[in-house]
């Protein structure tokens, strides 16, 4: 795990399986219908059973940029954030990804958590840039940690090396040019 520490806040970096976090919150990297198909979203429905599903379906859905937060089922996490990133193609991606994240720090300080994480929103199938993709997130994770009173830790939970390295590095480059 790599830890940065940003006025007495931590973001921090972790290669493997978001549904395994422990923090307060994970988030779902979703689509607009909140419907649990592949990628993060399949490993938060078969791990955390049917009744994320169903907050979502009772939510119904929510647009590109945006965020909802529902219960976490049997996940060790107390919630689950649905922020739903760009197709890559669609126009105006880098706007929405950043709505995205922001929307779901500020849900996590509205309801008082204390630490969330995130993967790597909209970088699977949905075709993100992976490089541009860590750009956007961090920069918004630090500039949120300097106004967020509950919020202690942003996490990044990473699948894979190439992942894992590109964001560790551009957040050592970030906090380097500060």
């Amino acid at each position: 795990m790599e830890k940065f520490q940003i006025n007495g806040k931590f973001i921090s970096f972790v290669r493997g399986d978001i549904t395994e976090q422990e923090t307060e919150a994970i988030v779902n990297a979703a689509n607009s219908c909140l419907i649990l198909g592949a990628g993060v979203a399949g490993a938060i429905r078969s791990k955390g059973g049917p009744a994320i599903q169903e907050a979502c379906d009772a939510i119904g859905g929510t647009q590109v940029g945006t965020a909802v937060i529902t219960c976490a089922g049997n996940l060790p996490a107390k919630y689950v954030i649905h922020a739903v990133g760009p197709v890559m193609g669609e126009g105006n991606e880098d706007t929405k990804l950043a709505g995205a994240t922001r929307c779901a720090l500020q849900i996590a300080a509205e309801n008082k958590l204390k630490s969330i994480t995130f993967p790597a929103i909209s970088s699977g199938i949905f075709g993100f840039p992976l490089e541009r993709c860590a750009a956007i997130m961090i920069r918004g994770s630090i500039d949120f940690l300097q106004t967020a009173p509950s919020l202690q830790e942003i996490r990044f939970c990473l699948w894979d090396e190439k992942a894992y390295t590109t964001f560790v590095a551009f957040c050592q480059s970030c906090l380097q040019n500060k």
